[in-house]
């Protein structure tokens, strides 16, 4: 089964992290995956976004052209791709900046304050660890043990970094 995922925002917001994550975890549990990252010249503070492809065979192509699930991370990518999600897809909104009304009724949208629930654990530079439980949760593409293993990986021995990650994880895996 393939599935393909799109995650955008503005640089800075962990966009990219979140995709290597849930690539990493998909690697983790033995399947195959595509990591196809995009950014502005700029990166911090321009458009950032990333297409993850998981399969448990070979990948043709990385380009999610028509994803299952889209995560926006801010008001410009919400707009910018809400029609790029296939029919019956999930639709994450950080509904900390996300304001736009999404006028699909073909696709299920989830929102969830990233930022505000960052905020609450004195940490605003989570809100994506805080999106991706919520989207590890909802979506049941890899498991949360997976990406608790990842992060720990990538992070490496910072201990204090991944310490707030994991708080930051379980508070949007048990939004839902």
């Amino acid at each position: 089964m393939l599935v393909k995922m799109l995650i955008a925002g503005f640089g800075g917001q962990g966009v990219l992290s979140m995709g290597l994550n849930i690539a990493e975890a998909a690697m983790l549990e033995g399947r195959n995956v595509t990591y196809l990252p995009s950014y502005g010249a700029e990166v911090r503070g321009g458009t950032a976004n990333c297409t993850v492809a998981i399969s448990d065979e070979e990948i043709a192509s990385p380009v999610a052209s028509s994803p299952e699930f889209v995560v926006a991370m801010n008001q410009p990518s919400a707009i910018k791709f809400q029609h790029h999600i296939q029919s019956g897809g999930l639709f994450f909104l950080n509904s900390s900046l996300v304001e736009t009304e999404i006028l699909r009724g073909d696709i299920e949208i989830v929102h969830v304050p990233a930022n505000k629930m960052a905020e609450e654990l004195g940490s605003p530079k989570v809100a994506n660890m805080v999106m991706l439980g919520a989207f590890t949760r909802k979506s049941g593409v890899v498991e949360f043990d997976s990406v608790i293993q990842a992060l720990r990986h990538t992070l490496g021995s910072k201990k204090k970094l991944i310490d707030v990650n994991e708080k930051a994880l379980v508070k949007g895996y048990e939004l839902y």
